[in-house]
């Protein structure tokens, strides 16, 4: 197994959720091998958990794993129940949010710790992290390797399988399977969803909107499906963590959370499942939005949400990230040279009054970091094996 970057300690209950095939339970089992493992996978503890499912938690022991929790979202009551009165840990995976976090959070507030398992960020398989996010790699020559490597990361991502796939026909195979099985139709049972038509357009109306704010409106038009179900769809990608949001930071505290939103896949292989063609923009924006989503989940960027910043006047900034003691804007660049105008709308909003200090960092497909008119120029290569 190629060791992640997410940190499990097996004295404490936890629910890791994630999207399918992002390594939950590969990470699990070979952490805690010596664990008892039950899966919802399989029918027959399936069937338990719905007939009797302190039954099924006792099964797990005093220490285990419970893997597919999302399939019986009513289990977590009698895990409660294991933790509390049997004085258990238990381990549990979920690939799916969608009554989940909000049963675990109104009966395991407190008893259990939550954890985020994403793809793989770039160059996760390559061994420990080498350096912080944001920050130069300690050696030069790390961003001309990320370079090379690039290119096929921004096409396929990082789901495991897929990463270990030896060629790009092998790994094309893999997303298309993702996208007719864990991507549709694993959704459509768990959901209750029965447009599967509707939903692959919802994704390719996604994929073709990367990076701007989006209309629900306009992609319930597109998809063929009335506005309220469009906005369910929209639910069911969230939670099943195949999609993320970045609220607009310029609305205030009050506002963010209603208004229009940037929607981004949490990897680039759904992107390539979709066969949705981007831009050059389109796609580097979103590697490098996703790239630092999966940062901030594992820990790295002390935040809960990732933002995006437009102007009165429609000047926009790509990220914002609010940090206690600190507020980075980040806008990501197709070009291979910076100029002036390439930082303009970062000097503007540094230079507004501020609470806090303000990071201003242009992000471009390069490798030479530097300055330029006070804003720091960081090569997108350094991502790469960043945390």
């Amino acid at each position: 197994m190629i060791p992640r970057w997410l940190k499990l300690s097996s004295e404490r209950s936890c629910l890791v959720v994630g999207p399918r095939r992002a390594g939950k339970t590969t990470l699990l089992r070979n952490l805690f091998a010596d664990l008892p493992y039950l899966t919802l996978d399989d029918y027959d503890l399936l069937r338990l958990a719905r007939s009797d499912p302190k039954k099924l938690v006792r099964m797990v022991g005093e220490r285990g794993i419970l893997d597919e929790v999302q399939r019986v979202p009513e289990l977590l009551v009698a895990v409660k129940y294991g933790i509390d009165e049997l004085e258990q840990t238990i381990l549990m995976t979920g690939s799916s949010s969608l009554g989940l976090t909000s049963a675990g959070s109104e009966t395991l507030a407190g008893r259990i710790d939550m954890h985020e398992c994403s793809a793989f960020c770039w160059g996760e398989e390559e061994g420990p992290p080498s350096h912080r996010s944001l920050h130069m790699p300690p050696d030069p020559l790390a961003v001309v390797e990320a370079n090379r490597r690039l290119d096929s990361f921004m096409v396929f991502g990082g789901f495991p399988e897929v990463v270990l796939e030896p060629d790009s026909p092998g790994k094309s195979r893999v997303l298309r399977n993702y996208r007719n099985t864990y991507f549709t139709r694993d959704l459509l049972l768990l959901a209750n969803i029965n447009n599967a038509d509707a939903l692959l357009a919802l994704l390719a109306y996604l994929s073709a909107s990367t990076g701007t704010p989006l209309d629900v409106s306009n992609a319930a038009r597109e998809a063929g499906i009335s506005y309220p179900t469009t906005r369910k769809y929209l639910n069911v990608l969230l939670a099943s963590r195949l999609v993320f949001k970045l609220y607009g930071y310029q609305y205030g505290p009050a506002k963010r959370y209603t208004r229009a939103a940037k929607y981004y896949f949490s990897d680039m292989g759904i992107y390539e499942a979709t066969t949705v063609p981007l831009s050059p923009g389109q796609r580097l924006e979103a590697f490098v939005v996703s790239e630092l989503e999966k940062r901030r989940k594992l820990g790295a960027l002390n935040c809960d949400h990732l933002f995006y910043y437009r102007s009165a006047a429609g000047a926009e900034i790509d990220v914002i990230i609010e940090e206690p003691e600190l507020l980075t804007a980040v806008e990501i660049k197709h070009t291979r040279r910076p100029v002036s105008r390439d930082t303009r709308r970062l000097r503007e909003f540094r230079a507004q009054a501020a609470e806090k200090p303000r990071r201003a960092v242009l992000l471009y497909p390069g490798e030479e970091a530097g300055e330029l008119d006070g804003v720091e120029i960081l090569p997108v290569g350094h991502l790469w094996r960043s945390l």
